[in-house]
């Protein structure tokens, strides 16, 4: 499901059962990422099914991708963030 930035962070904020996938490269992520989320880039069947995923990447194309493939595995809850890290209003945590 897509979810403007609005909607993606009250209710990432209000699920308990939340991870937040950053499927970026490992170069793009050194570069900043959103605070909490893991760089994931390997196998996605070693992922929780049970979780609620939160995906985001650059301009938000790989990562509604990302969410179809993680549906088609068996994904039930996954919520790409239209427009990826580069509308992003947010704070951005820079290693």
């Amino acid at each position: 499901m897509n979810l403007t930035q609005e909607d993606w962070i009250a209710q990432f904020e209000s699920d308990e059962n939340a991870v937040i996938l950053d499927v970026r490269t490992a170069m793009e992520f050194e570069e900043g990422y959103i605070a909490g989320a893991i760089n994931f880039v390997a196998d996605l069947e070693t992922l929780d099914k049970s979780k609620n995923y939160y995906v985001y990447c650059r301009s938000g194309a790989r990562s509604a991708n990302a969410c179809a493939i993680m549906n088609e595995l068996g994904f039930e809850n996954t919520y790409n963030l239209l427009g990826g890290i580069i509308e992003w209003d947010g704070d951005i945590v820079e290693p």
